[in-house]
């Protein structure tokens, strides 16, 4: 665990660079060579990463090392694998992806080139994604003959709605970073070589936090969001009455009024 204001970072010659600095985690996908594409040694170690995040990180960032984010699948590992094989893969990045959307930290996606198909897959894990310039999207499955298995089909329509996902995947349609904005892809747009700074600007902005507001927003947030109306409200009204009731909620509250807390004005 890095004591705040110093860094820790892990050997850079793995699948993954690791630095961690005071409350943010920084993870790179380290395979340039391969425009970031994925590998079986990748999503084991995303999987490792996310399963033990350090204690005091608060927030974590995912960004590409080098010019892309992450072209998607490493397809050179395909060849070799039968019917079985192929669904225990994908239930392999189910679970890494599971571990970055539902993990104990929000998870910000610094993006730029390449986020294709397992990449797309990837960012659409995380809780908020920055999107630089170079930035652009595709799903490629339908001309490769294989079909999303990260978990693309669960979390891309909610972003990005079926129907676009379904052009993306029986066209090859791609979309840039400008036009990925409004459309759900990223909530950030950046120019080219920003993306890092601005995402590590906003996990200062999300680790300031109550940890109880941001475990509320990555946990109950999304699972709310899939239950039928009367049910979701019943989960708010819980999760709600507990974040009110939590020590830092208390403190933070008293603050304002006596204020000590500055108020809220426009960006």
């Amino acid at each position: 665990m890095s004591k705040a204001g110093t860094a820790s970072a892990r050997p850079l010659s793995g699948p993954l660079t690791v630095v961690v600095a005071g409350a943010v985690m920084t993870v790179g996908i380290n395979r340039p060579h391969k425009r970031n594409a994925i590998d079986d040694a990748t999503v084991l170690a995303l999987d490792g990463c996310f399963q033990a995040i350090p204690g005091g990180v608060r927030v974590a960032i995912i960004h590409g090392v080098g010019e892309h984010f992450c072209a998607g699948l490493d397809l050179s590992e395909l060849t070799e694998r039968d019917t079985t094989e192929g669904l225990m893969h994908s239930r392999l990045w189910h679970r890494a992806f599971d571990k970055i959307q539902f993990g104990p930290v929000p998870v910000i996606a610094a993006l730029q080139g390449a986020v294709i198909g397992g990449g797309l897959e990837l960012a659409s894990a995380c809780h908020i994604r920055v999107a630089e310039r170079s930035a652009f999207y595709a799903l490629p499955e339908g001309q490769r003959g294989i079909f999303v298995g990260g978990g693309g089909s669960v979390r891309l329509p909610r972003l990005i709605g079926v129907a676009r996902m379904a052009d993306m995947m029986l066209t090859g349609r791609t979309y840039g970073a400008e036009e990925g904005v409004p459309l759900g892809f990223s909530q950030y747009l950046v120019d080219n070589g920003q993306g890092l700074a601005t995402a590590r600007d906003l996990a200062a902005k999300v680790a300031a936090n109550a940890p109880m507001t941001n475990f509320a927003v990555v946990q109950a947030l999304p699972r709310i969001a899939d239950l039928d109306p009367q049910a979701g409200l019943l989960m708010e009204s819980l999760m709600a009455a507990v974040a009110q009731n939590d020590h830092e909620a208390k403190s933070r509250i008293q603050a304002f009024l006596t204020k000590k807390a500055g108020k809220v004005k426009p960006g």
